[in-house]
């Protein structure tokens, strides 16, 4: 039902495989107590080149596009969506300088260095400039102070990029001046000196945590600053397109994986003499949310193709982003539904995909900011 290419499906097909045969089975197993993505799973998406799929081949990665990209992450998610979410590389790396893409970029495409990102703080979401985290300059280094939140996989990624202000507000610039990205390797699994971390207790995304994090003079290199000083807003937004196209792709796994559950589990449910399947009421949920999943599905791919065309598509990139998220909730929900009592169990892995679905709602921009964006690029900014 689409106009893949020949490599396209191979693609697609070999993913579907491997969520199916490597990760579904670790998602059922490991998400209902909360465990982490093992070791011996990173080294098999590493493996299928999974870590590099965007990242040029000069560097070690496949040189494949956007929806090459989405069509991976799409089946992962579909088995487990934290495993649809630990490929994606460090935000804004085609910013980095000559010699930080050869540092990092071969690291990032193996696997061997994974990074997490600490934009957030505990007062601070979606408006990026807003952020309070200073980074005070002090001879060849940086030394970063405050607070973040909603940095996932902290503790166990090889590095952290962090957005801290390098220049205080200043009534003469734009709130969003003075933000700068710098790059904190670390040893996996710790946290280095200056900074502590307590994970977040959440309901979903299972097989990393999320941490609140605290920062007292943790030191960075000078050198470790992507872009220029004082312009990493404009990293963070630099990748929102093909950044909310994957969120639209891990939205589209979990509501695929949350309806072919449910035509599983109605075609063996039996009630009243036969399977509940055969219900008018169930067929003709079951053929929305199919439908739903299939117009999100295009969508994205329209989008995935502006983006490998060099398009704009800012609005069109929310567009896929809300409407992916929003039928995620509804299909997983109805999925769930259908299997009565046994889908509010951790017997059946519909609860995971609808505990997850209701998190896409929320990251990469909440649904509220996705129309927000949608509205101001066909009504115009509302100005104050």
């Amino acid at each position: 039902m689409s106009d893949l290419n020949d490599e396209q499906r191979m693609i697609q097909d070999s993913a579907r495989t491997f969520a199916m045969k490597e990760v579904l089975p670790v998602a059922n197993e490991l998400d209902p107590r909360e465990g982490e993505i093992p070791d011996d799973l990173r080294r098999k998406l590493a493996e299928m080149g999974y870590f590099g799929i965007t990242i040029p081949e000069e560097y070690g990665g496949l040189g494949l596009g956007a929806l090459e990209y989405c069509l991976v992450t799409e089946e992962l998610a579909r088995a487990w969506m934290s495993v649809g979410s630990i490929i994606r590389p460090m935000m804004g790396y085609s910013l980095l300088s000559e010699e930080q893409k050869a540092k990092y970029l071969p690291k990032m495409a193996s696997g061997e260095m994974i990074f997490a990102f600490a934009m957030s703080e505990p007062g601070t979401g979606s408006d990026i400039s807003g952020l309070s985290t200073r980074a005070e300059r002090d001879g060849d280094d940086y030394l970063i102070s405050g607070n973040k939140y909603w940095c996932t996989n902290a503790k166990a990624a090889d590095a952290i990029l962090v957005l801290a202000r390098t220049q205080p507000k200043s009534e003469n610039s734009k709130p969003h001046h003075g933000i700068s990205a710098l790059i904190l390797e670390k040893e996996a699994g710790n946290f280095p000196e200056g900074l502590q971390g307590a994970p977040i207790p959440k309901i979903g995304y299972f097989g990393w945590k999320t941490w609140e994090l605290a920062f007292d003079r943790v030191r960075v290199p000078a050198a470790n600053m992507v872009g220029e000083e004082g312009r990493g807003f404009y990293l963070a937004t630099q990748s929102l397109e093909i950044a909310r196209a994957h969120t639209a792709a891990r939205s589209i796994g979990l509501a695929r994986g949350a309806l072919e559950d449910a035509i599983s589990y109605v075609g063996e449910r039996v009630q009243f003499g036969r399977p509940i399947g055969e219900f008018q009421a169930l067929r003709f949920k079951i053929a929305e949310m199919a439908t739903e999943v299939e117009a999100a599905r295009q969508l994205m791919y329209s989008v995935c193709r502006k983006i490998d065309t060099g398009v704009r598509c800012d609005a069109e990139a929310s567009m896929v982003k809300l409407y992916a998220s929003e039928i995620a909730e509804r299909v997983t929900s109805e999925a769930l539904q259908m299997h009565g009592g046994a889908g509010y169990t951790t017997h059946f892995a519909v609860e995971r995909h609808w505990r997850d679905a209701r998190l896409t709602k929320i990251f990469e921009g909440t649904s509220e900011i996705q129309k927000k964006i949608i509205s101001d690029k066909i009504l115009g900014r509302v100005t104050t």
